[in-house]
């Protein structure tokens, strides 16, 4: 009898994409695929290496590894991170990019999903391996050190980073690779550098490797020491607050945190990242917390003597600029899995563990420990003050040119429950973390960590294919402002060549609406914020000429049903008829709507430390620079 063949031979490429095809991630009885299909966009660096592998598995075997096209490189991988999100973490995509300028462009999209602890695997092409032609056609040559490519700029922007400069490498890389994607700590964008001769170089692969593999998500338990001082440090308060992070929503702990706080009537804020660990009219909610959060998270967090922290990397949002919490006495209490996030700002009571299993061992100890009365009178008196607030700003002004707020509510309004709202950058992160009326764990999905314009587009048609590989039709509404429209629309192409439907409601206000706002406040008047034509005599862009650019037109262009919402009166109203429309409609739909960007959200009371230059010979700078002193006043040195 002939023994069974202990290696396979192929190229490093195929041997790659074979592996990548049969790892696993498993959450207890929940079990997917790790890599869910391969984004690509070919070139001389990879057409022969990464290209071959995925034509001839599509071949072959085509249910392997699924290919997926793109129009730019960056919008491969936010898409990766609008699925990885959707999928709490369990799942991603790979992204193929061709040497030099395609490896480049995925720069910005690694650092996104490194700073949002979001998975996505990067396969990056290299110049030679074998310097056998060199230097080739992209390459970047540095006198002071040839050995450094275009790929090396990968590495500070990466949780995992190696270059498979001989094909017996690909092993260790390989499978070192996997175990940072699926690690709820070390996760973000992992980057395989591959040279471009390297990936059609042919070896032996032990079959061992091409096997099925699964990688067993850790849930790690707080220890008993950690958990008790977490737990007199509750028992002993008056005022507690949980901040919420993502770790919540990606811990699969929404569930578990609504038990611990109905027990106890703790209330909750959320980070930009934890929208959704609370339903937005639960009793306990009381709405973003930070420097874009509600006067009602604002005032509570303020005067709260224990701030338990679940899942968050308290950003500079969330903590106002280390103002949000002006109790002398605070204590923090924080929980996370990632002990660099635990140990933040200071604080004093650290537990090292999984969010859902941390806040199940709270809740067990925690049974006979309710708020008084009187706190729960004001949570109850804030929570009401907010909620009217949001109302007022909802209802429709009449106005041709409505406010960003109203756009919201009608846009809220014609949505249902399941329904997802994307958006990244400019005005309308800080908008929504205020208004936007939760009603699912994965409803909210905005990307504020990097806060990358751009990502709008690509990472909901992520997230919408995240959503059909769990089996659910929910829709994905982005909303999306014209600056950032403009850094990065071409994935709107995509979608129509996959017939994966979207709803894009682009926002048209002519400029930096966000920035513009910022420039204000700190004594700069909106200088280079406004989209308008050059002043050859101002020298500047200030001017009322407005450019003549038409989104909808270039939306049309690309095979979308594109609906105008014309200035009127009725605006608002026909904004609603558009989203029913929309969502009635099997195709991508983009809606567009022309908005005032000087009519702004309600006043939340939080406050983001933007430095504002100290001499000035502009009257505004110096009276800008007076009101931070004064916010700069309530800043600490640590929160803890």
């Amino acid at each position: 009898m002939a023994a069974t063949p202990r290696t396979k031979r192929m190229t490093v490429s195929q041997a790659l994409i074979e592996f990548l095809g049969n790892q696993w991630t498993v959450d207890g009885d929940h079990r997917e695929r790790t890599i869910a299909g391969t984004f690509g966009i070919f070139g001389h660096g990879n057409v022969a290496g990464i290209g071959q592998a995925l034509k001839q598995y599509n071949e072959i075997q085509p249910d392997l590894m699924p290919y997926f096209q793109a129009r730019n490189e960056q919008a491969m991988v936010h898409q990766s991170v609008g699925y990885a999100r959707m999928h709490r973490r369990l799942g991603t995509y790979a992204s193929a990019a061709s040497v030099g300028p395609g490896a480049a462009n995925m720069l910005t999209a690694a650092a996104l999903a490194t700073t949002n602890r979001l998975p996505a695997l990067l396969l990056p092409s290299d110049t030679f391996a074998t310097r056998v032609a060199d230097p080739v056609l992209q390459q970047m040559e540095l006198p002071h050190d040839t050995s450094i490519t275009v790929n090396d700029a990968f590495r500070p922007l990466s949780r995992f980073f190696d270059r498979v400069d001989r094909p017996e490498k690909l092993f260790s890389i390989a499978l070192s690779a996997m175990r940072v994607l699926t690690d709820p700590v070390e996760t973000g964008a992992v980057t395989i550098s591959l040279p471009e001769d390297v990936q059609a170089e042919v070896m032996d692969v032990p079959v061992e490797f091409l096997q099925e593999r699964e990688w067993h998500l850790r849930r790690p338990l707080p220890e008993r020491a950690a958990l008790a001082r977490a737990i007199a440090a509750i028992r002993g308060a008056k005022r507690p607050v949980i901040v919420a992070g993502g770790g919540v929503i990606y811990s699969n702990a929404e569930e578990a945190l609504r038990i611990l706080v109905e027990a106890t009537g703790i209330p909750v804020g959320t980070s930009q990242a934890g929208g959704g660990a609370l339903v937005w009219d639960h009793p306990q909610y009381l709405g973003g917390i930070g420097a874009t959060g509600t006067t009602a998270a604002n005032r509570i967090s303020a005067e709260a003597d224990v701030v338990i922290g679940i899942g968050t990397r308290y950003s500079d949002f969330t903590t106002a600029s280390r103002t949000a919490f002006q109790n002398p006495d605070v204590t923090f209490v924080n929980i996370n899995v990632a002990s660099f996030d635990a140990y933040k700002h200071g604080t004093q009571i650290a537990v090292v563990a999984d969010a859902r299993e941390t806040i199940e061992a709270l809740r067990s100890e925690l049974s006979d420990f309710r708020v008084d009365e009187a706190y729960a009178e004001t949570i109850r008196r804030e929570n009401a003050t907010w909620d009217a607030a949001v109302d007022k700003a909802f209802e429709p002004s009449g106005l041709e040119l409505p406010g960003q707020s109203e756009i919201i509510g009608a846009v809220q309004s014609a949505t249902d429950p399941e329904d997802v709202i994307v958006q990244a950058a400019g005005s309308l992160p800080g908008d929504l973390h205020k208004l936007w009326r939760v009603r699912d764990p994965l409803g909210y999905h905005v990307e504020y960590a990097f806060s990358c314009m751009g990502y709008e587009i690509a990472g909901g048609l992520g997230a919408k294919r995240g959503a059909l590989a769990s089996g659910s039709d929910r829709e994905i509404v982005i909303m999306i402002g014209d600056g950032s429209y403009l850094m990065l629309h071409t994935e709107l192409v995509t979608a129509v060549a996959e017939g994966i439907k979207i709803i894009v409601v682009l926002i048209q206000n002519h400029g930096y609406a966000s920035i513009g706002h910022l420039s204000e406040t700190v004594g700069s008047q909106r200088f280079g914020t406004w989209y308008r034509g050059y002043d050859e005599t101002a020298k500047n862009f200030q001017g009322e000429d407005i450019l003549p650019v038409d989104l909808a037109a270039n939306a049309r262009s690309y095979g979308l049903d594109v609906i105008e919402v014309e200035p009127t009166a009725s605006a608002i109203e026909d904004l609603k008829a558009a989203m029913a429309s929309a969502k009635a409609s099997e195709r991508s739909t983009l809606i567009h709507i022309n908005s005032d960007p000087l009519i702004y959200a309600p006043d939340g009371e939080g406050w983001w430390d933007v430095p504002v230059s100290e001499v000035s010979e502009l009257d505004s700078t110096q009276q800008a620079y007076d009101e931070y002193l004064g916010h700069k006043a309530n800043q600490k040195p640590l929160l803890g």
